[in-house]
């Protein structure tokens, strides 16, 4: 059968090396021609079963969707994060990157089998409707996400404002799978927040690294020293369900704490290009003031390399719970058709040569999340001396001195109430207030 279409197949081998070609690079030809037969006898049964295809299936089908489909099971088939973008998804993840894209606002990978949240982006539809890091997705409307590619699963959840779409969900501590109507919205992406906590602690919230983050926090940095009169005497970084984003933004936020000519991050890979080594430039550095960084199992990629380099280098305290654990690097290589394609290419490393890759980064200071109420509880539930009948008033002190009434009216955080119902935020600020005393203490 085969052999009285051999010229058919033999040019339709050719075409399809060629495709191949283009698809994967000047780099990937070479080893191809290197390592002999094997390749090309491979490549041979793939056109055999594309010609099969073409020839016998049931119904007609496009040649460049046949093409799509392989190249899409032959990246799966490599790891959670190498994926095939059409033309139309390419685009989309273009335009992902400056901040503004359409659709619920999730960040998503495959995790033992199944479909699992990074993390939720802030302010977002998944955000709003209580949508957790570590939940696993089990249907798009009612398609099931078993086998479900990532760039298949994102092309379900997106689409144009307005639109509705129900996930339902697992998650520990469910009995059951929980249905949750999305709504659809233009995702904008702010990349960096910012508040005074207290006089002289500063809190930074890096939401996901895109391609003006850096510019972003120099700004929210320059406006935390005004606010401080001129110095900060502490920081909290905060990384919480930030997956990740664009690695020259992550080496250049870890810049403005890390000495000149020190190493952040390195990647290992196979090609010579992916062995890189990122160190920190000349330039304007912050002060060595105490640093807290915020972590958590939403936490991944570039703000895994953040927090990793601030740890390794003692430039601050990492605190919180382990976070999520990718340690690879993702390169996008734009193909002939306007079609993109993300791949992995190299692990990246710490300072102090860890890898974090299906680990994540372990925080110094173990602090789970606890919901707190939003206002804290007065200090007047407690029964004190001054509250006593008959009780004895400081010598020479009828009333209360004018400062203490003052010190009392204070609150003790001057923040949002979101702030204050955040325990990992509210130790964080306790560290650096303590850390502020200690060294007053020691230094008398």
């Amino acid at each position: 059968m085969f052999k009285s279409n051999r010229g058919k197949k033999i040019a339709l081998l050719v075409a399809v090396a060629t495709l191949l070609a283009v698809f994967v690079g000047v780099g990937t030809q070479r080893r191809c021609a290197a390592q002999g037969g094997n390749d090309y006898e491979s490549i041979e049964l793939f056109t055999d079963v594309l010609s099969i295809v073409k020839k016998s299936y049931v119904e007609e089908v496009d040649t460049k969707k046949l093409i799509y489909g392989a190249i899409n099971g032959m990246l799966a088939s490599l790891d959670p994060h190498s994926s095939f973008m059409p033309p139309e998804t390419y685009k989309e993840m273009k335009i992902e990157t400056k901040g503004s894209f359409g659709g619920l606002g999730i960040e998503i990978s495959i995790k033992d089998g199944l479909l699992t949240v990074i993390s939720p982006i802030e302010d977002t539809p998944a955000f709003k409707a209580g949508i957790k890091a570590g939940d696993q997705i089990l249907k798009i409307d009612e398609k099931f996400t078993k086998d479900l590619s990532i760039m298949d699963a994102v092309k379900r959840m997106r689409g144009p404002k307005g639109t509705k779409v129900t996930l339902t969900i697992m998650r520990d501590g469910l009995d059951k799978p929980k249905e949750f109507p999305l709504v659809r919205d233009i995702i904008q992406v702010k990349s960096v927040k910012f508040k005074t906590l207290d006089e002289g602690y500063g809190y930074v919230r890096i939401a996901q690294f895109q391609e003006k983050t850096d510019d972003d926090l120099d700004k929210a940095l320059a406006a935390l020293r005004e606010e401080s009169g001129g110095k900060l005497h502490g920081l909290v970084l905060d990384l919480r369900n930030d997956p990740g984003g664009l690695l020259d933004q992550a080496v250049r936020v870890a810049e403005h704490f890390v000495d000149e000519d020190q190493l952040i991050v390195y990647t290992e890979g196979r090609e010579k290009d992916s062995k890189m080594k990122f160190t920190s430039r000349k330039g304007d550095k912050e002060p060595h003031y105490p640093i807290v960084v915020l972590i958590n199992g939403g936490s991944a990629s570039a703000s895994e390399i953040v927090a990793g380099a601030l740890q390794d280098h003692k430039r601050a305290v990492v605190m919180g719970t382990q976070s999520f654990g990718k340690g690879s690097v993702q390169t996008i290589i734009p193909l002939s058709d306007n079609s993109g394609l993300r791949l992995t290419t190299a692990r990246y490393f710490t300072p102090s040569g860890r890898s974090i890759q299906a680990k994540g980064i372990t925080p110094d200071i173990t602090v789970e999340k606890i919901d707190l109420p939003a206002s804290e509880k007065k200090e007047t539930m407690h029964i004190r001396e001054k509250d006593l009948e008959n009780h004895f008033e400081t010598e020479g002190k009828g009333k209360d001195t004018a400062e203490e009434k003052k010190s009392e009216k204070q609150p003790r955080y001057k923040t949002d109430e979101q702030v204050k119902g955040d325990y990992q935020i509210l130790r964080a600020l306790d560290l650096l207030k303590g850390w502020d005393i200690l060294k007053k203490v020691t230094a008398g």
